[in-house]
């Protein structure tokens, strides 16, 4: 089915554009490897998370 579905571009040779470096897989890979979008984010996490500790053990010493 893919053979009739794609037969026009299925033997194509991989396109290229003109003029920039080829990137290889290891490199196009690393574009999508997770980064730290929310920076600080994760201090206001744990920040969060003291304080409502912090509240938590004050409850239970009254």
């Amino acid at each position: 089915m893919n053979d009739k579905k794609y037969g026009d571009i299925i033997n194509l040779e991989h396109y290229h554009a003109p003029g920039r470096p080829f990137m290889t897989g290891y490199d196009r890979a690393a574009q999508f490897a997770p980064f730290k979008a929310l920076t600080g984010f994760e201090d206001e996490i744990n920040e969060t998370a003291r304080f409502t500790i912090e509240n938590n053990e004050a409850i239970k010493k009254k």
